[in-house]
């Protein structure tokens, strides 16, 4: 009976007709949805009747439908009315590539369990590094999302920086990290998880235009080493997740050079625009950096989760994780490269490197640039349209695909503005037509909208605020 039942699991003539179909069924969806053929990016459901629905269909819905209903109760990221979070609309080929990941299922911990995938993966670091600027010493790998990318860095940060070998013999003093008070969220996790604490996340004021402040760098090392907290980091967003503005990475590169401390930068959105020869400036000094993060997965149109970590120097990616599996790796220098589970935290990682190879090796990094200068150019246009309209404002202007912006009604003090903007957004959400998302900025609320998807045009921002509008006045 069990044999019968995995013959059943494992049956190539099912799989060959599931897929047929499936893929048929995706086809059409990216067809309807990239032409925007279907109203709604959203089809908005509260989470308990949500559960309720998914209850009743694992005890009574029809398993033909399985993949069908997965796909219509979804957001859809391809409608060009997708403004939401910073997630990239795959391209079609690397869902092709994640199912190769997926029914292969080499791990690549071990280069014995991933041969291909492993030297893809060096390629695609070597190539990378070197589009950041970065020389022969230069190295890295992929692991999964900006989270781990940047706990990694950080980890490799103290190990560089830290007088005590913490890996070893344990936190033996006050360890600090200097960043924005905007940076993403990510980052303050990670100094948690290390241990460093409220004291030792220092957290600098940002200016007017929302970047760190450089001013005040001086300082705030100074308070805290009379705290007797030693920094050994510094991170740069590039760009803030709230805001989508970019720190000054030159100047922290000079601060970092000159106080002798790890500067990291947070590519994980932006990092991208090193492949954007008209946004390339946005990122001046990356250059210098001794780490940097970049997402696979927002900016650079592949599935998530994928997400690189460079080293300006190799030698530090090797060391931050110092323990032996005498199973699964040798001691051998040469061999680091291709036993990347001696340099992440994944013991087991899927085939990620091939989503990055497949679109280089079909269209060129010439895509990269595309994609990121469209989307750049998009949030532009968005912002001329929004300050052009009465009782409409922005935040700021913004640097990238990220745009701030909010309805203003007068006579309203700023609790009363807040309230009438959560209230459009949460009618924009049940609506369905369009999804954005919120932020708040010194208090006051913002709509947030990051343009991720390259076929959403002028039009499709004049249909927004005229829907956002119409609510109003509903």
């Amino acid at each position: 009976m069990h044999k019968k039942l995995l013959e059943q699991v494992y049956n190539t003539s099912n799989f060959n007709a599931n897929g047929h179909e499936l893929i048929d069924q995706l086809t059409s969806h990216l067809e309807d949805k990239l032409n925007g053929n279907s109203r709604n990016a959203i089809q908005w459901n509260n989470p308990a009747n949500e559960l309720q629905f998914w209850n009743d269909f694992l005890k009574n819905g029809d398993s033909k439908n399985l993949f069908q209903e997965i796909n219509q109760r979804t957001t859809h990221i391809h409608h060009p009315n997708y403004l939401g979070h910073q997630v990239s609309p795959p391209a079609p080929i690397t869902a092709l590539t994640s199912l190769l990941s997926s029914l292969l299922n080499n791990g690549t911990a071990v280069y014995e369990m991933g041969m291909s995938s492993n030297a893809i993966e060096r390629i695609i670091i070597e190539f990378i590094c070197d589009k950041i600027g970065f020389n022969d010493n230069a190295g890295g790998f992929l692991t999964s999302g900006g989270t781990l990318a940047n706990l990694t860095a950080l980890l490799s940060a103290r190990k560089a920086v830290t007088k005590k070998n913490v890996w070893r013999e344990g936190s033996q003093n006050q360890l600090g990290i200097m960043v924005s008070e905007e940076a993403h969220y990510c980052v303050d996790r990670a100094a948690r998880i290390m241990g460093l604490g409220d004291q030792g996340i220092i957290k600098v004021p940002v200016t007017n235009e929302y970047n760190i402040n450089t001013d005040l760098l001086d300082l705030k090392l100074k308070e805290a080493q009379q705290k007797g907290i030693e920094v050994f980091a510094i991170i740069g967003s590039a760009p803030s997740t709230a805001t989508g503005i970019f720190d000054d990475l030159e100047y922290i590169a000079k601060f970092a050079k000159e106080h002798n401390i790890w500067f990291h930068v947070d590519g994980a959105h932006g990092g991208a625009g090193i492949f954007s020869k008209k946004y390339r400036h946005t990122l001046n000094g990356i250059q210098h950096a001794d780490s940097v993060v970049i997402d696979g997965h927002k900016m650079m149109m592949m599935p998530a989760l994928t997400t690189a970590l460079l080293f300006k120097d190799e030698n530090n990616a090797k060391a931050t994780f110092s323990q032996k599996a005498d199973y699964l790796l040798s001691d051998s220098e040469h061999e680091d490269w291709y036993n990347s589970g001696k340099r992440t935290f994944e013991c087991t990682k899927n085939m990620m490197g091939i989503h990055w190879f497949t679109l280089l090796k079909l269209y060129g990094e010439e895509v990269f640039d595309a994609n990121v200068t469209l989307l750049y150019d998009l949030g532009s246009l968005f912002a001329d349209i929004i300050k052009a309209e009465p009782n409409f404002e922005l935040a700021l202007r913004p640097m990238s695909n990220i745009v701030c912006f909010r309805y203003v009604l007068p006579n309203l003090n700023i609790d009363e503005q807040n309230g009438v903007n959560i209230k459009i957004r949460q009618q924009l959400l049940e609506d369905g037509e369009f999804y954005i998302v919120q932020t708040k900025l010194k208090n006051v609320h913002f709509l947030r909208i990051t343009v991720m998807n390259p076929f959403t045009t002028e039009e499709h921002f004049k249909a927004l605020v005229t829907k956002i509008k119409a609510l109003v006045l509903h």
